[in-house]
């Protein structure tokens, strides 16, 4: 009987290495794909080699204990290319760095399955269409920096349920619509950058009472089409930064 169950703790243990590994290689070939995907003329991603056992010893890639992927630091590495929706499925991303590159295409709704993930920097490249509704519902999210692209659309109300987010700027893109009052359920949040898109209407009163009970020090809705707007008196904002009012 003994001998039974040492056997069936052994197959077990064997299995749960299989799969471990099994996960390790399909970080590999998701990294592997992106790689085939993109132009790459600094050959910053020579070391990303399929045959090795697992991505963990490839330059700009990071890896935990059980040698899945949690980091891609790839900012201003000289890349472009398109982001492949493969990228959802690194289970275990906490950092996706690619920001200041000429990375083009849109942004893959996918991203949203990434449920570690911490900062989504994708600033300054050249992405276009609208920003993916499912990037939401990334609660562990607290830096999503989206700015300096060609991004169209409305600004999601589902960042509202973002109640993690210290930073959200989303500055020089081409949004249009209204600024959600949801983001005011971020009490989190200390910086939203808001300017130079196409954005209309006011801001919301939920979003301004962030001054109060939030931790907000700056918000930066100036040049864009915004109706009016009004200056809070809270000292806890370093600066607002709007357009003049007009009569």
């Amino acid at each position: 009987m003994a001998a039974g169950q040492f056997a069936a703790a052994g197959v077990l243990a064997g299995l749960l290495a299989l799969a471990t590994v099994a996960s390790c290689n399909t970080d590999g070939d998701i990294l592997y794909k992106q790689r085939l995907a993109w132009e790459d003329p600094n050959n910053v991603l020579q070391s990303w080699d399929p045959t090795l056992a697992n991505p963990c010893t490839w330059f700009h890639v990071t890896c935990n204990l059980n040698n899945s992927v949690v980091r891609v630091d790839l900012g201003k590495a000289g890349i472009s290319g398109p982001l492949l929706p493969d990228l959802g499925a690194l289970e275990s991303l906490q950092y996706m760095e690619l920001f200041g590159n000429s990375l083009n295409g849109s942004i893959p709704a996918t991203l949203g399955n990434l449920t570690d993930l911490i900062s989504l920097d994708l600033w300054d490249n050249l992405l276009t269409g609208p920003i993916p509704t499912t990037l939401g519902s990334i609660s562990t999210l607290q830096y999503l920096r989206l700015y300096e692209n060609n991004l169209t659309g409305p600004i999601p109300p589902s960042f509202g349920n973002l109640t993690s987010l210290l930073e959200l700027k989303l500055h020089r893109n081409s949004l249009s619509g209204s600024i959600p009052a949801s983001l005011g359920n971020i009490k989190s949040l200390q910086f939203l950058k808001l300017n130079e898109n196409m954005l209309t209407g006011t801001v919301p009163s939920e979003v301004l009472s962030l001054v109060v009970v939030g931790n907000l020090t700056e918000l930066n809705i100036a040049r864009n089409n915004l109706d009016g707007t009004e200056r809070s008196s809270g000292l806890r904002v370093t600066a607002v930064i709007q357009d003049m009012r007009t009569a």
